[in-house]
């Protein structure tokens, strides 16, 4: 368990309030669960994906604005845990390059936001068809904690592929809930940082925002949880961005989940 040290409102941070078989406050009902880089092993995935996808496209710029995609400081900035199209706005914001939006079938190849989003999430699947994906044991065995404990579950994920990718390893019943790209989409719900998809699985499991807990690793998802009144906000740091994490609205942040509770 990290050491105790103290949050933006002055509480311990790291200190385990109640409910310490789960390290969650008293009266946390529900639990809400990002997907890459909480559940599983796909954040530096999508990193090389959306690194590959803007390099090719950066060469046709000079200077400052075609300098290389860094997958550790652009990621984590700009487009983790953002739906693709609004990642690709953001980082392309930053270096002071716009295009058309285009529709979400253009092809990989359009230069146009949905076309440049398209084109990552085709090398995203291609790397995960050849190099597979893995679960964070000590997430699964969080989860198995969590639901003997009858709390209720949710995944919220700013993928499209969030399904798919839980099915390949096994945890699609760990949860009563899904958030995903897909339904944020037909319920035209913002995605992160803003809190709305969080705040849909909440009202789906029928659970106040203060009576759930979050689980994030993105910044953008410790905008939403903070944004979004949740009860406890859980920063996973897989990338060593503790002080970031806890900057941005975490609770507590821990390495691995196993370090909360559960069956070790």
């Amino acid at each position: 368990m990290c050491g105790v040290r103290h949050s933006l409102d002055g509480a311990p941070r790291g200190t385990v309030l109640g409910m310490t078989q789960l390290g969650l406050p008293d009266g946390i009902q529900a639990c809400l669960f990002d997907l890459d880089g909480v559940v599983t092993r796909t954040a530096v995935v999508h990193a090389a994906a959306w690194k590959e996808t803007f390099d090719a496209f950066l060469r046709n710029y000079a200077g400052e604005r075609g300098r290389p995609f860094d997958p550790v400081a652009d990621y984590d900035e700009y487009v983790d845990g953002r739906p693709r199209a609004d990642g690709v706005r953001a980082f392309l914001d930053s270096r002071g390059i716009r295009l058309p939006e285009g529709g979400p079938d253009d092809p990989p190849d359009a230069r146009t936001v949905h076309g440049l989003g398209n084109r990552k999430n085709a090398l995203l699947l291609e790397k995960i068809r050849t190099g597979g994906v893995e679960a964070y044991e000590g997430t699964l065995r969080y989860l198995e904690a969590v639901r003997a404990e009858g709390l209720r579950t949710a995944i919220v994920s700013s993928s499209a592929n969030c399904q798919d990718v839980l099915r390949s390893v096994g945890a699609e019943h760990f949860f009563d809930v899904r958030i995903d790209g897909v339904v944020a989409a037909e319920r035209r719900l913002p995605g992160k940082p803003h809190p709305d998809t969080f705040l849909a699985a909440a009202r789906d499991l029928g659970v106040q925002p203060p009576r759930a807990a979050v689980f994030e690793d993105a910044l953008a998802g410790m905008d939403a949880g903070r944004a979004g009144g949740f009860g406890y906000v859980v920063g996973v740091d897989r990338v060593g961005q503790t002080d970031a994490l806890y900057a941005h609205g975490a609770s507590v942040v821990v390495q691995d989940l196993a370090e909360l509770g559960g069956k070790q």
